[in-house]
C-alpha cells in the first residue's frame, strides 16, 4: 500500500486537474516540470502533489474492473 496524502497535497492536485487537466499526464517527471512554474512553498510539496496527480491519470487511464458478488447457494441445495 502507498502512503496517505495529505488534505492539502489532494486539494492542491484536485484544483490544479480541474484548472489545466491538459496540462499533465501519468508521467511523474512530466508533471514535476509542470508543476516546477507554480509558486509552491517547497521541492517536497511539489513531489508528492506531482506524484498525487500522476495517480489520477493514471486512474483515469485504467479504470478499475467491479468486482461482482457470487450469489451464495444455501447448503440445502448441495446434492452429494
Amino acid at each position: 500500500m502507498g502512503r496517505i496524502k495529505s488534505l492539502m497535497i489532494k486539494r492542491a492536485g484536485k484544483q490544479l486537474l480541474v484548472a489545466d487537466n491538459e496540462r499533465f499526464n501519468e508521467n511523474f517527471q512530466d508533471n514535476k516540470v509542470a508543476l516546477g512554474k507554480n509558486n509552491l512553498p517547497s521541492k517536497s510539496t511539489r513531489n508528492k502533489i506531482a506524484g498525487y496527480i500522476a495517480r489520477k491519470k493514471m486512474a483515469e487511464k485504467y479504470p478499475r474492473i467491479k468486482k461482482v458478488k457470487v450469489e451464495e447457494v444455501p447448503v440445502e441445495d448441495y446434492r452429494y
